[in-house]
């Protein structure tokens, strides 16, 4: 059993992690960040939560870029293949739900 005040939790580094479960290779882990990350496509599918503060989270589709700023409580999800980067406004708090090994 855990309980994790994500408001409170902060990384020694930014995407720093703390993991709150595997289940069945499937992780859930909460980050902390104040900077950018890079570009990437996720080895399978990836739900992407806040919890606290606001991203601005970048992607590709055909070829063309988006971004939308995802606030509190704003999920993302990545499909197979998309390629996105995540861009915290300050500090966030993000739920990752993902793969285990994803990049």
């Amino acid at each position: 059993m855990k309980i994790i005040r994500s408001k409170q939790f902060k990384a020694d580094r930014a995407w720093g992690a703390t993991e709150i479960a595997n289940m069945n290779g499937i992780t859930t882990r909460l980050h902390w960040t104040d900077e950018p990350y890079r570009w990437h496509v996720n080895d399978g599918e990836e739900v992407f939560a806040v919890l606290d503060g606001k991203v601005d989270m970048f992607y590709r589709e055909n070829g063309k870029e988006f971004s939308t700023i995802l606030k509190s409580g704003d999920i993302f999800y990545a499909s197979v293949g998309t390629e996105h980067v995540a861009h915290p406004i300050g500090q966030a708090r993000v739920l990752v739900v993902e793969s285990e090994g994803s990049i």
